[in-house]
């Protein structure tokens, strides 16, 4: 099932994301969870915390779900 997550800025970090999308509870887990799970941002693998999220990007996580970044 596909997620929306609205965002009100240009852009969000993959940490805030996961933070946002009620994946992690803290800023501080996104290290540790993003070594023990394989996320897909447009279809590419990509582990940076910092990574820069915009409307229309799609984040897959297999057994957390599908996402797509909205305004």
């Amino acid at each position: 099932m596909l997620k929306e997550i609205k965002i009100e800025t240009e852009f969000i970090t993959l940490s805030q994301f996961l933070k946002l999308a009620d994946i992690i509870q803290t800023g501080g887990m996104a290290k540790w969870f993003l070594s023990e799970h394989e996320v897909y941002v447009n279809g590419e693998q990509d582990q940076r915390r910092g990574r820069k999220l915009r409307a229309g990007d799609e984040i897959n996580i297999p057994n957390f779900g599908i996402f797509i970044i909205k305004h």
